[in-house]
């Protein structure tokens, strides 16, 4: 049963992890989200492999013969599997129950609210006051401010965890990754495929490590300074990625780039992990559909501008250009996650929690009394 849920929460995302920890230790929910990370990396690291030998060993057909076959049987799959946990877990049958019940709730309150008519000085009949035209501006004015859409958004920012989810969506405006456009770098600069290949996999590989590391640190640290290691860690490796950039020769230069994205998706993980509890953690349950939901829409807004980006700077000799600007964005989620935990803690680090500095500082401290 307990595998089953956790596959089906791979499907249904984390929202429903919190649902079925409630009850539970705190630890319970935290392995659940790494798990569920960890199912999510593994799909995608031996999807591209397996398509890869088929295509390489078979054919192209039979790539996409196989694969159509197996988006029929797993939607079945899918189905039962839902249908399953929804049963056997009622915690989720009850948290649908309070959210449809919630939703009426306001709709009769709104429908029941008493309506308010002013006459705003200048309106009355036969005089003139403001032309129509502007009366109708702020008729489209007040029902946009009005819409589930902008309420949505005011809900987000109204939260404790606004800036680590703004410093999360920070990192998907970025080249720096396995995708598209640096992979057509790569190859431009002529790194061969299989090269290519072999990085994206150990890049996978560094990732999965994530969901067994963040749960070990996070008993240790806490969850905020999980988050705040983490990501300055994936900080100092994509380093290694602006100093390729001053490298003369081409292929250095790209291997140099490969190593500091693969390296930093250690850090960049634990940090997904460490934000995605803060949100289970501090939005409550009647805002956490609403709050995933902008959260998701503002990642991939910031994805899509990074995409635009690369036709904007489409020349392959420009991508160190890309390259700053990634990184320029990724120290800037940094500084708004490091502002929020000193918002939160006053403090960032506990100096007198390392050894060779705490021994420092007691050497320096009688020096300076007796001065």
């Amino acid at each position: 049963m307990q595998f089953y849920s956790v596959f089906i929460l791979a499907l249904l995302g984390t929202n429903r992890a919190v649902v079925m920890s409630e009850g539970h230790p705190p630890a319970v929910l935290t392995r659940m989200n790494s798990v569920i990370r960890g199912i999510d990396l593994s799909s995608k690291l031996l999807s591209p492999v397996i398509t890869g030998l088929i295509i390489s060993f078979v054919s192209l057909k039979a790539s996409a013969i196989t694969f159509a076959a197996w988006a029929t049987i797993t939607a079945w799959v899918e189905y039962w599997l839902f249908i399953f946990v929804y049963s056997g877990v009622p915690a989720i049958a009850r948290s649908n129950e309070r959210r449809i019940l919630r939703s009426r709730t306001k709709q009769v309150e709104g429908t029941d609210a008493p309506v308010s008519v002013s006459i705003a000085p200048g309106t009355e009949e036969g005089s003139t006051g403001n032309p129509p035209s502007r009366t109708g501006i702020w008729k489209i004015l007040d029902r946009v401010s009005k819409s589930s859409f902008v309420g949505a958004w005011r809900i987000y920012f109204n939260q404790e965890v606004v800036l680590p989810g703004v410093s999360l969506a920070l990192l998907f405006f970025t080249v720096l990754s396995f995708g598209t456009l640096m992979t057509a770098t790569l190859q431009w600069v002529g790194i061969p495929t299989y090269i290519i290949g072999i990085g994206r996999g150990i890049s996978a590989t560094v990732g999965l490590a994530a969901t067994f590391v963040y749960p070990l640190m996070q008993s240790r640290l806490s969850t905020l300074r999980t988050g705040l290691w983490s990501f300055w860690s994936q900080w100092s490796c994509l380093l290694v990625c602006v100093g390729s950039i001053w490298v003369k020769k081409d292929k250095l230069a790209s291997y140099m780039l490969m190593a500091g994205v693969a390296a930093s998706r250690l850090g960049l993980w634990m940090f997904d992990l460490s934000v995605i509890q803060q949100m289970q953690d501090l939005v409550s349950e009647s805002d956490r559909c609403v709050v995933g939901g902008v959260q998701n829409s503002l990642q991939s807004a910031l994805d899509l501008m990074a995409y635009l980006l690369g036709i904007i700077v489409s020349n392959p000799k420009d991508f160190w250009i890309l390259t700053l600007i990634s990184f320029s964005t990724v120290s800037l989620a940094g500084m708004l996650y490091t502002i929020h935990l000193y918002r939160i803690r006053n403090h960032i680090f506990h100096f007198e929690k390392i050894p060779l500095l705490n021994k420092c500082l007691f050497k320096l401290l009688p020096s300076r009394g007796n001065m």
